[in-house]
């Protein structure tokens, strides 16, 4: 490799968080912001991004020495030799050392003097501890053209996090990652994925050709029954949070005495027939628990049996995705979700469904920076977000609003994939939601277009950029043009 630029002194380099280096004549058609670079140290290969470039010339440092030399008509160029002291300098921040034992912090700056080079994919790939074999891959390093193929096990176990500002890609990016945990090999370890979308966005993905189409089943919101006799009372208290303690108690007792009675199938209408004609109950308390199972016998969700058999769904290498676009309360969304989240894992923890993604779209509205009251669903994402990767069970929070989605879930995942975000509010929720954000990484947040995104956490090594790849399956219909639908809409009118 040919070297791009020496490293130089400044009035504040080398040091262990910058320095700066002047780019060699080869290197100027070569070097550009962003771009990865590699140099020895005396602690082993250091890699640095270059965060900025300055153009520089020692003959236009006086501005009043050119204005009067050009009064006269005279190029200052063809007086002085000025092209011959035009130079690139750009400013770099290392990362890393990547030494035989593996990565490492960078304790001490390179030295003055020292060559610096484009950094060689194979070792990119190396340093951000990518997995070229079997990893998923979502895009690729933007200047160095090097595929990002993510590990699964430290892009997932731990919860993932998709930040960003509507239209900036969330629902593309996750699409990209779904088709690549549909397209995994047996022998390379398959999950179950169930994506909660809430406005109809993935069922693309339901009819993109056999290869994706025969492993991904479309669930309607307004299909979904939960099954009362698999209910606790605590579970059913989910639903109704201002039930209180002697409530719940006293709904449990009630519970057992009706599933003894009906051989464990029942409806919530049965319960509530028990408890009208139960002379042990308090009438305060019933009138109470009658009034809670009122209103939830009125959302029409309950029934005797579960639809679908939400058991049957998962199976590996298989998604299913949750359509909520025509149910429009929030508080029945909420219901379903936090149904199904609590029901999957229940099954994984007894073993009986394989390792399991939940993708949720919109994450705020299901787990919110609220009371308790204001979200049914929050409770148990915040149970999976505390214990779930124990029992291998992980979330992919997406959300549009970062500083209104739960702090104690947010904080769980532990790699978060960020596009474009302007919003300061959201900005300030990023940097505390992460060690690894720093001011100068939330200024290029705000900067991304869109398609390319920031990964910062245990997936990688360290902070990189990368542009998302192009998706396999069809557009979707909120992916087209508003110029395209009003054609669309027109040309529709017209047949009609």
């Amino acid at each position: 490799m040919d070297a791009v630029g020496t490293v130089i002194c400044t009035d504040d380099g080398p040091t262990t968080s910058k320095f700066s280096f002047v780019v060699t004549s080869s290197g100027e058609r070569l070097i550009r912001k962003g771009q990865f670079i590699q140099l020895e140290t005396e602690e082993g290969l250091l890699i640095a991004v270059i965060q900025e470039i300055l153009k520089t010339n020692r003959f236009y440092y006086h501005a009043e020495a050119v204005k009067e030399l050009e009064k006269g008509g005279v190029s200052f160029q063809s007086v002085f030799p000025c092209d011959r002291w035009d130079m690139l300098i750009a400013s770099a921040k290392p990362l890393g050392v990547l030494r035989d034992e593996g990565f490492d912090r960078v304790m001490f700056p390179p030295s003055p003097g020292e060559r610096v080079y484009l950094a060689d994919s194979k070792v990119l790939s190396k340093f951000f501890g990518l997995d070229e074999e079997k990893g998923l891959e979502i895009g690729f390093m933007r200047h160095n053209n090097v595929p990002v193929k993510i590990n699964m096990t430290r892009l997932l176990q731990k919860h993932l996090a998709i930040l960003a500002m509507s239209g900036s890609g969330k629902s593309y990016l996750a699409t990209v990652l779904l088709e690549e945990l549909l397209s995994r090999r047996r022998e390379d370890g398959r999950l179950f994925a169930l994506v909660v979308d809430v406005h109809g966005e993935y069922g693309a993905l339901a009819e993109s050709g056999e290869a994706y189409k025969s492993r991904v089943s479309l669930l309607k919101g307004s299909y979904v029954q939960l099954a009362t006799p698999i209910l606790t009372e605590r579970q059913l208290a989910m639903f109704q949070p201002e039930m209180t303690p002697v409530q719940v108690r006293e709904l449990g007792r009630i519970l057992s005495e009706v599933r003894s009675s009906s051989n464990g199938m029942y409806s919530l209408s049965d319960v509530i027939s028990f408890i009208e004609t139960d002379e042990k109950i308090n009438p305060r308390t019933k009138d109470a628990l009658l009034g809670w199972l009122y209103d939830l016998e009125d959302t029409k969700l309950f029934g005797v049996n579960e639809n679908p058999d939400l058991a049957s769904l998962a199976k590996p290498g298989h998604l299913s995705i949750l359509d909520l676009s025509e149910i429009l309360s929030l508080r029945i969304k909420q219901m379903i979700v936090g149904y199904i989240v609590q029901r999957f894992f229940e099954l994984r923890r007894r073993g009986r469904i394989p390792p399991t993604l939940i993708v949720l779209e919109e994450a705020h509205q299901f787990c919110p920076e609220a009371k308790q009251e204001l979200a049914i669903s929050k409770s148990v994402i915040e149970t999976v977000a505390r214990e779930g990767r124990k029992f291998h069970m992980a979330l992919c929070l997406i959300s549009q609003r970062p500083v209104r989605l739960a702090t104690t879930v947010l904080s769980q995942a532990n790699t978060h994939i960020i596009l474009r975000v302007t919003n300061p509010n959201d900005l300030k929720a990023i940097e505390f939601s992460s060690e690894m954000i720093t001011r100068e990484i939330l200024g290029m947040i705000a900067d991304l277009p869109v398609g390319e995104a920031l990964i910062v956490g245990s997936a990688v090594n360290a902070p990189l950029f990368v542009k998302i790849r192009k998706k396999r399956t069809k557009e979707s219909m909120y992916e087209e043009t508003i110029e395209n639908a009003a054609k669309r809409f027109e040309l529709t009118y017209d047949l009609q």
